[in-house]
């Protein structure tokens, strides 16, 4: 009577354990992580001579293959998150931050990260300018725009638009 008993919660223990098994391959199955990335973009500029001196971009020509870098900073002031960008044909930088995460809700994009100036390919259009805080950091702006596919999301701020400035302009005669 007894190993009849053991056989009846041996057998009850086995079909527990398939029962958990196949449920758990089902909350896998069932719940795909979506994937958010965070996306900064913004334009790259030469700024014309005739308004050098100030922020504005009148005038002013796309730069392609100009270097800007994507700061982040933690909550206590840290570098949790560095890498440097290219801009397209047309002065046109898209970088996606892989590997950003926010451990601290003042770690948020929008609190944390600035785009900064690196480098222009012009010698004739190569030094820094702080347009729209270049130099310092440009802050990011929240414009409303995500991008959508299956199973993932990008959520995209802007930043600039950024300039460098002419490293020789005409002296401007003044009558």
């Amino acid at each position: 009577m007894a190993s009849n008993q053991l056989v009846i919660e041996i057998s009850l223990l086995l079909l527990l354990s398939l029962a958990f098994t196949s449920v758990t391959a089902v909350e896998e199955v069932s719940y795909k992580e979506e994937k958010v990335d965070v996306v900064v973009e913004g334009m790259v500029y030469c700024q014309s001579c005739e308004y050098f001196g100030t922020w504005s971009l009148t005038g002013a020509k796309p730069i392609p293959s100009a270097k800007v870098s994507v700061v982040c900073k933690d909550h206590k002031d840290r570098v949790s998150f560095y890498k440097a960008f290219s801009t397209n044909g047309n002065g046109y930088f898209y970088a996606q931050l892989e590997g950003f995460k926010m451990s601290h809700i003042l770690d948020h994009p929008l609190h944390s990260c600035r785009v900064e100036l690196v480098s222009s390919p012009l010698p004739s259009c190569n030094l820094l300018s702080n347009i729209n805080s270049g130099i310092n950091g440009s802050p990011l702006r929240y414009e409303n725009k995500r991008l959508f596919g299956k199973n993932y999301e990008a959520v995209v701020y802007a930043a600039g638009p950024l300039a460098f400035r002419p490293a020789h302009c005409p002296s401007m005669k003044h009558y």
